[in-house]
């Protein structure tokens, strides 16, 4: 077992990493720039090393400074959270190059499931069926004839995207080129990549993603699936598990694909692989090689420590979750917790009772920086059933008060509330045809 582990990460993950870790007898060290020297995870860890000014660029984007924080204080290994470094395969081979476990699958895995149509193409090697699309292209090229070929709309991608960035809807033939000019654009701004591909576009699916755990020997588990239809701009806003769309031979259709996809690439810690659903029919998405945001929910109704796994997998090589005993119980609901504008937390009354979680990094006094993701918490909770879990959450959103800085909280009330969104039966333009209503309530 290591002894002390640094956090490449800021907010809720890196305290979310830091509790787990002190159950595990794991000494942290956090990292954090200017801005966040006053920030909860700061306060909880054992140590804490500043690493830059606030912006990110210059701090927690910083490969070299983490590096040197981790080895400057000791620690064996580097847990990246969620974003920023998280899905960066030199980042990975740096903490390797220096004698540092990397909390991850390795780096030439991060490579190739990073690359969207090298994961399309590996995806399809194991029997998961695949959006029709292109390989990589470029304006002129023949991506017009490769466009019409799939039929329109069409969705133009980054290869090494995410979160909706190099991302753009075509629906007519005249609008292609100049489409994948500002696709290419966004890409190599945000991803220092600018490939993309072209794939038919689907109207209104379902976003289903598996959360998998590996040992990195060929040990794969399942926790089920989750359900992230409801989006805006492409980010999530409420996640479930399991899945109102998907009944169990879908879910063994998935699983019989992915299960042997993560085994063959002895893939380490844990991940996620997320379909597009459309009617009885399910198409892979993409690979995302780190824990998710949205894991808690995953944690709920198969109780496992998902952090724990993903420790003692990239440190030691095995897991305590048996994948063959997976056992899931109950509806898991998470509502993310988002800040419209930045400010000083004044008053903070958390909601609490039998099913309930609220991981967070906010306390009465902290200061929310401009600098930063505007997710502030995530209310998370666990009934026997949907309606149980939905009149859970409800209650526990009414509980929650935060003064002083204004949130999306009353807003998710409303859409969980909302008969569409009660009846589980949408997709992920769910939350853009009861926009104009749900942007009224704040």
């Amino acid at each position: 077992m290591i002894k002390r582990l640094l956090i490449a990460n800021r907010g809720e993950i890196a305290v979310r990493i830091i509790r787990t870790c002190r159950e595990m007898g794991i000494e942290t060290v956090a990292v954090y720039s200017t801005a966040d020297k006053d920030s909860l995870h700061v306060r909880r860890a054992d140590r804490a090393v500043c690493i830059g000014p606030p912006p990110s660029a210059q701090s927690y984007l910083v490969k070299e400074n983490l590096i040197m924080a981790a080895l400057h204080t000791g620690c064996e290994a580097i847990h990246p959270g969620v974003g920023f470094l998280s899905e960066n395969a030199e980042f990975a081979r740096l903490a390797g190059r220096n004698g540092l476990v990397f909390i991850g699958p390795s780096p030439e895995v991060i490579e190739l499931l990073g690359d969207k149509v090298k994961a399309r193409e590996t995806a399809q090697k194991y029997g998961l069926p695949v959006t029709p699309g292109t390989e990589k292209i470029t304006a002129g090229g023949g991506a017009l004839a490769a466009a019409q070929k799939l039929g329109f709309p069409v969705i133009i991608k980054a290869a090494a995207g995410g979160g909706g960035k190099g991302m753009r809807v075509v629906r007519r033939s005249e609008d292609l080129e100049e489409n994948i000019r500002i696709a290419g654009k966004e890409a190599l701004s945000n991803f220092a990549d600018g490939t993309v591909f072209i794939e038919r576009f689907l109207e209104n699916p379902r976003h289903v993603e598996l959360q998998i755990l590996s040992d990195g020997n060929g040990q794969v588990a399942i926790l089920g699936e989750r359900d992230c239809s409801v989006q805006k701009n492409h980010q999530k806003l409420v996640e479930e598990s399991p899945s109102p769309g998907v009944d169990d031979a879908m879910r063994r259709a998935m699983a019989a694909g992915a299960v042997p996809l993560f085994s063959a690439l002895n893939y380490c810690g844990a991940g996620t692989i997320e379909f597009l659903v459309e009617g009885d029919k399910f198409y892979f998405m993409e690979v995302n090689t780190r824990v998710q945001v949205e894991h808690p929910v995953s944690e709920f109704v198969s109780g496992a420590d998902i952090i724990r796994e993903q420790i003692l997998a990239c440190t030691e090589g095995r897991m305590e979750i048996d994948p063959g005993a997976v056992r899931l119980s109950g509806w898991a609901i998470e509502c993310r917790i988002n800040a419209f504008s930045p400010g000083r937390v004044t008053r903070l009354c958390t909601p609490g009772g039998p099913g309930v979680r609220f991981d967070s990094f906010l306390y009465e006094g902290c200061t929310l920086s401009p600098y930063y993701d505007s997710m502030a918490a995530k209310l998370i909770v666990h009934g026997r059933d949907r309606p149980h879990a939905l009149a859970r959450m409800d209650r526990a959103l009414a509980e929650l008060e935060i003064e002083g800085v204004p949130t999306n909280s009353r807003r998710q009330r409303w859409i969980i509330n909302h008969p569409q969104f009660r009846s589980g039966i949408f997709g992920n333009h769910y939350y853009e045809e009861i926009k104009e209503e749900a942007e009224h309530v704040r």
